[in-house]
């Protein structure tokens, strides 16, 4: 196949949905030739906000220090290529074909037939281990104990805030949410926290105490030297990303992780695309409140234009109540995901909130009314949303484009 074959067979994998457990994952790792990290440091990081800027910047700091790193994340933004990097560097188009041509051929009679982000998942394993890699760094793609990351045995776990989001997979409550993330402890292995809800924090440390496993709470912000993600939130997780690489010894230096946060980037978390336009993936109401406050220390008073989409399964109302004292108006375009809350509803929402809220026929439309405005842009509502309007604004193809035939 060649990649955007490759791909097309791959997302259309997709009508499995989402199937947790480590079955397949363990039988795809132990029947891929040579998938060997036992050389390597791996960080494992779980959570629901904040753990993509916490892998990115253990990531760059690492590579500051001159480590060869694997770095796995999602969801992907604009192209399916930066989910998988090694040294900053994404997976080739030539590299994913032959991977994933690989795995097909390995897989086409099992049942169950593993998902997507199985998938994904060998698939970056593989290519890490191929590369020979010093450092790997896991995002967890949903939960922790039953997500296909879970299979790698990990130096150290990470687990970043935790707030209500994937309610249908994870659980109604957030004690419930914490005990599948905490599900990435493993025993005796070091762990690193951020500051919790208690109800997480008691499952977190019932957990570590279960497995015997060291556990660090971080909750001093970092403030020796600049980190280049905006937001007073990204100075804490950037003491949680140090605070990880240590606790998984790795050798590292304070000049190599001053140049590491200094250097770091990390697409659609506050991106400032130019003085008047933000770029921002926050799609839960956790992080959509850590939006509200970094805006405000960014444009103080100022209210915004907010282009915004959000995914159906998502709290919308929790969402539009956070986001409405920063707002001037909303513009609501319509995306291309079948996943995307319904305008409609959206916009009635917001008319609760007394919010003038305008439908728009698509991202485009929409921006081009935003700058017809004199308020600041803000971009907002979910990942996917964001990438789409990446992908616009850099005259790219969307993500979802990439495997057109």
């Amino acid at each position: 196949m060649n990649y955007k074959q490759a791909l097309a067979w791959l997302y259309r994998l997709q009508r499995f949905g989402i199937k947790l457990g480590l079955e397949n994952i363990r039988r795809l790792i132990a029947e891929l030739d040579d998938v060997d990290l036992r050389n390597a440091r791996v960080i494992h990081v779980a959570g629901t906000n904040g753990k993509g800027s916490v892998c990115a910047m253990i990531d760059s700091i690492c590579r500051a220090e001159k480590y060869c790193t694997g770095l796995f994340t999602s969801p992907h933004l604009v192209t399916f290529r930066e989910r998988i990097r090694v040294n900053g560097e994404m997976i080739s188009e030539s590299q994913t074909a032959a991977g994933l041509t690989t795995i097909r051929e390995l897989v086409r009679e099992w049942d169950p037939h593993p998902t997507f982000f199985e998938i994904t998942t060998a698939l970056a394993l593989k290519h890490f281990a191929d590369a020979k890699i010093d450092i790997v760094v896991l995002e967890t793609g949903l939960g922790g104990r039953l997500d296909a990351t879970n299979a790698v045995e990990a130096n150290v776990s990470v687990i970043t805030p935790i707030a209500l989001d994937h309610e249908k997979w994870l659980g109604d409550s957030i004690d419930k949410i914490a005990s599948e993330k905490a599900g990435i402890i493993k025993p005796k292995t070091p762990v690193v926290v951020a500051p919790q809800p208690s109800e997480a924090e008691n499952v977190i440390r019932a957990r570590a105490g279960e497995c015997e496993a060291p556990l660090q709470i971080v909750d001093h912000p970092y403030a020796k030297s600049p980190v280049a993600l905006r937001g007073e939130h990204q100075k804490l997780n950037a003491a949680i990303a140090i605070a990880a690489v240590r606790a998984a010894k790795v050798d590292i230096d304070d000049a190599a992780i001053a140049r590491g946060l200094a250097t770091v980037e990390w697409p659609a978390r506050f991106q400032c695309w130019d003085q008047r336009t933000v770029i921002d993936g926050a799609h839960n109401p956790a992080a959509a409140k850590i939006l509200v406050q970094t805006w405000r220390e960014i444009f103080a008073e100022d209210r915004a234009t907010i282009i915004l989409a959000v995914l159906s399964d998502k709290n919308l109302a929790d969402i539009c109540e956070a986001l409405a004292p920063i707002a001037d108006s909303f513009l609501l375009p319509k995306i291309q995901t079948e996943r995307a809350a319904d305008s409609t509803a959206l916009q009635k929402v917001l008319v609760d909130l007394e919010r003038n809220a305008e439908i728009c026929a698509s991202f485009g439309d929409a921006f081009v009314k935003a700058r017809e405005r004199t308020t600041p842009i803000l971009i907002t509502g979910s990942l996917h949303f964001a990438g789409e309007a990446l992908a616009h604004l850099q005259g790219k193809p969307a993500a979802f484009e990439e495997c057109a035939q």
